[in-house]
Order: C-alpha cells, then sequence, then structure tokens
C-alpha cells in the first residue's frame, strides 16, 4: 500500500471538522491545529530528536511547506513552545482517536485483542512541578507515567499521569482501561502489575472482558474445579489448574463476581504462572494464548522509544505533553500500517519507508506545481 493511498484513507475535511468542533484555532492568525499537527508530525518522521528549533527550521522546508498547503508560516522556536503548551489538546486526541477508528477498520481488527500497560519517562526534577518519583529512580529524576492500550496492531488509547498515586498499575490501569471506548467485542490483557480486586469487580460490572497474571499466592475461595482440556499443538505452556472461585482481598473481603484462576507451567523454563479471567466460555489454552499476545505492547514500547523518540520530551508543560503523545501515537498508527500492508519486517525499516515514500510524494507535487512533469522521471519516485 502506497503512503499517498494510505493517507487518503483520512477524509479531507477531517481537519476542519475537528478544529470547529475544539475551537483550535479561536483567535489564532498563524499556527492553526492544522499546521502545528502537520509540523509535528513531519518532524517526527524526519529527525531523531524533533525538538522546537527542529520544527522552526522545517518550517522553511519546500517538501512541509507543500505538506502544508503552500501556507508560509515564519514563527519562532518559542511560538511554537507557546502553542503547544496553550493549545487545545482535544483536538490531537480527536484527531487520535478518529485515525485510530478509520485504520482500525482498515485492518479489520475491530475485534481483535486489547493489550493495556505503561512505561515512565525520566527528566531532571528541577524542570517540572509534578510529583512523580518513583522508588527505584535515583534522586535528582521525577518521571511522567504514559499508559497506553493497543488494539491488535494499532494504539487506541492513552493516558498521561504526573501524579504520585499513578505509580500504582492498580489506578494507572483501571483509569485507562475504564475510561476506553474500544473495548467491544474485545478482550483486554495486562500484566500482574494491575491486582485490584475492586477493578476486577468493576471491569465485570462494565462488562469488560479481561485476561491477567495474578500471583501465584492468591488468597481465593474455591468454588468449582474445571476440567484441563488436551494441550493445544503449539501451545508453549501446560496448564495444570483451572478453577471458578471468589477472590479475596487483603482484608479477606471476597468480591462480588467469580473468577478463574489458571496455573500454568511455561515449558521452556518451568517457571509457574497465574492467569485470572472473566472469561467462562474459553477453555484454558486459549485463554493462555490470549494472555501470550500481551508481549505485543513491549514491542510497541520499544518501537516508541527507540525509532519516535517518546523518551524526549518536547515539551515540559502537562498539556503540551498530552499533544505530544497523541501526535506520537497518529505517528506510530501510520507507521505501523504502513509497515503491515506492506509486509514490512523492521520497525526502523518501515518508518525511512514511509518517509521515503512522503518525500518522493510530496517532491512530485512540487515538479507538478513548478510545470515539469515527473511521469518523465518515474523511476524516481518507487520506494517500494
Amino acid at each position: 500500500m502506497t503512503v499517498e493511498a494510505l493517507l487518503k484513507l483520512i477524509p479531507a475535511d477531517t481537519f476542519s471538522f475537528l478544529a470547529a468542533e475544539t475551537k483550535v484555532n479561536h483567535q489564532v492568525k498563524k499556527l492553526s491545529g492544522e499546521t502545528l499537527f502537520k509540523l509535528i508530525l513531519f518532524s517526527m518522521l524526519h529527525s531523531d530528536k524533533p525538538s522546537l528549533r527542529v520544527m522552526e527550521s522545517f518550517l522553511q522546508s519546500a517538501k512541509f511547506k507543500k505538506l502544508n498547503g503552500q501556507k508560509e508560516v515564519a514563527v519562532k522556536y518559542n511560538s511554537i513552545h507557546d502553542r503547544i503548551c496553550a493549545i487545545n489538546s482535544a483536538y490531537f486526541q480527536k484527531m487520535f482517536e478518529t485515525i485510530f477508528t478509520l485504520y482500525n477498520k482498515h485492518l479489520k481488527e475491530e475485534k481483535a485483542i486489547s493489550k493495556a500497560d505503561s512505561t515512565y519517562v525520566s527528566i531532571a526534577a528541577n524542570l517540572v512541578s509534578w510529583s512523580m518519583r518513583n522508588g527505584e529512580l535515583k534522586t535528582g529524576l521525577k518521571q511522567v507515567k504514559y499508559s497506553v492500550q493497543l488494539k491488535g496492531s494499532l494504539p487506541c488509547h492513552v493516558k498521561v499521569f504526573t501524579e504520585q498515586a499513578f505509580i500504582s498499575e492498580n489506578l494507572a490501569l483501571s483509569a485507562l482501561v475504564e475510561s476506553c471506548d474500544t473495548l467491544t467485542e474485545s478482550v483486554v490483557v495486562f500484566d500482574r502489575g494491575l491486582q485490584s480486586r475492586n477493578s476486577f469487580d468493576s471491569f465485570s460490572v462494565k462488562d469488560i472482558l479481561f485476561v491477567g497474571r495474578s500471583n501465584l499466592n492468591y488468597f481465593c475461595k474455591p468454588i468449582v474445579r474445571k476440567r484441563i482440556p488436551i494441550k493445544k499443538k503449539g501451545s508453549t505452556v501446560t496448564i495444570t489448574k483451572d478453577e471458578v472461585v471468589y477472590l479475596r482481598n487483603r482484608q479477606h473481603k471476597l468480591t462480588k463476581y467469580r473468577y478463574r484462576l489458571i496455573t500454568a507451567r511455561i515449558d521452556a523454563t518451568t517457571e509457574e504462572i497465574c492467569l485470572v479471567t472473566n472469561l467462562f466460555d474459553t477453555t484454558a489454552y486459549e485463554i493462555a494464548g490470549i494472555y501470550k499476545q500481551r508481549w505485543e505492547i513491549e514491542l510497541f514500547f520499544r518501537f516508541i522509544k527507540q525509532n519516535l523518540n517518546v523518551k524526549h520530551l518536547v515539551s515540559r508543560n502537562l498539556n503540551g505533553i498530552n499533544v505530544i503523545i497523541y501526535m506520537t501515537m497518529i505517528a506510530a498508527i501510520l507507521i505501523l500500517v504502513y509497515k503491515k500492508t506492506n509486509q514490512i519486517k523492521g520497525y526502523k525499516i518501515a518508518k525511512l519507508r514511509f518517509e521515503i515514500a512522503l518525500d518522493n510524494l510530496l517532491i512530485k507535487e512540487i515538479v507538478i506545481l513548478c510545470g515539469g512533469n515527473p511521469a518523465l522521471a518515474s523511476n524516481l519516485w518507487n520506494s517500494s
């Protein structure tokens, strides 16, 4: 799939529609929401470490000017900084949600498994006013926490946390999962950071289906032990126990709802693991297979850290951080869809080929704009 075909899936009136809905351009003359969106995206694709000065420089690029509809924008980096800090981040959130929905449907992943997890970015403590500090982090550093939900191949939901209480995954992942609007006909998977019995009951009340990893020394009231099915071909674990239980919290209070606790042994290491779920009509080996898909979000975090430099905070203002993380998710979606539809193996190569294809498209449009004929040099535009 070409970059041109990929981008054409986004309706042409999306920018204007969301700008009107969020009033993002109210009393703004130069850096409109659409221009800032394209500037940040262009900078993420064309720079290993996008910064405000990098963005200021890209405003003079012929390729960026063509991407931006030939609009001349002359502003300094400090004006870009002020706009990122003050702009309505809801505009970028809605762009992210719109773009996810379009490409999730294009990839036919509406019913795909969702994976939820968190990652951190560290920053010098004297540069920020928020209070989040990890106990294992050395003195002088604070952290911002990104909790992300991946549905199928693509990020579908993200929340930014800077308050100390959200160091707890019980709070962060619960808030992430319960505020996600894309869980219809899907199962969400998470690791053992989320253990709250109250969260499990809250998920059940809201019909959120989940598979998580529990501690082995769990407290519960067994109800019935299920028969262990024949091991599925290709399974990397051996199921040793499958029980329906009421879980107990630290105060020994029972959950309102029943859950399944599945104990398994990893064949390669003999390590024992325990899975907790509110899926009752799915076999134990299928549940183990669902949990195994959680690893995909670890690969996603590696991708955005190594290839989209999410560790570099362009803005230390909370609103600006939200803008940049939404733009990071949008850039990730475009690259991941391009990677999957063109069967590209590596993330780094997928990003590079996407960037080259976009550049070739913009150069062709510039040639046409100048009255030339790019068809006479068609071999130059083939980036497949």
